[in-house]
C-alpha cells in the first residue's frame, strides 16, 4: 500500500476522520506499520495499553472475558483510550488472516493533536457527547434496577 492508500484507511477510521490531510500524513509516516500473521496475536488481556492500532489490512479477532468475539476489518480502530491515556487491554486481539495496522502511540497521538489544535477540539467534543451518552445508559439502567428491588 502506498501514502495515499494509508491516508484514506486512517481518515475512515474513528476519531482520524476529525484530521486533515498534514494530520494524517503526519500519522502515516510517524506511526508504525506491523504486519501479522494468521493467529498471531497483536496483544494480550492485560498487556499494557500506550497505543492504539488502525487496521489496515486484514481482520483482527477481540476477545473479552467471557464476551462473544468481536472481528475488526479495515479501518478499524483497536484501542481508542489508549491514544489518550496509558493503561491496560481489556482484551486479546489475534489476527484471524494476515493483516496489517498501524500502532498509534499515545506520545505520537499527543503531539499531533499540539500541532493540530482543531482536530483536537473535536476529538474532545465527540469524546464528550460518546461520554453523555454512556452516562445516559448507565443511568437507564440504574433505573431499572432500582424498580425491581423496589417491586
Amino acid at each position: 500500500m502506498g501514502l495515499d492508500d494509508d491516508i484514506a484507511i486512517l481518515a475512515a477510521a474513528p476519531v482520524f476522520e476529525f484530521f486533515d490531510s498534514g494530520a494524517l500524513r503526519l500519522l502515516t509516516f510517524a506511526g508504525e506499520h506491523i504486519v501479522l500473521e494468521s493467529g498471531e496475536r497483536l496483544f494480550a488481556r492485560g498487556d499494557k495499553a500506550d497505543s492504539g492500532f488502525v487496521v489496515l489490512s486484514g481482520t483482527i479477532e477481540l476477545t473479552g472475558q467471557g464476551g462473544a468475539p468481536v472481528l475488526a476489518g479495515r479501518s478499524a480502530l483497536i484501542g481508542r483510550t489508549a491514544l489518550f491515556a496509558k493503561g491496560k487491554r481489556p482484551t486479546d486481539a489475534v489476527a484471524t488472516s494476515s493483516a496489517e495496522v498501524m500502532r498509534i502511540s499515545t506520545q505520537l497521538m499527543t503531539r499531533v493533536l499540539r500541532e493540530f489544535p482543531d482536530a483536537a477540539a473535536a476529538i474532545y467534543d465527540w469524546l464528550a457527547a460518546d461520554l453523555g451518552e454512556l452516562t445516559h445508559g448507565l443511568a437507564k439502567v440504574r433505573a431499572k434496577l432500582a424498580d425491581k428491588r423496589a417491586g
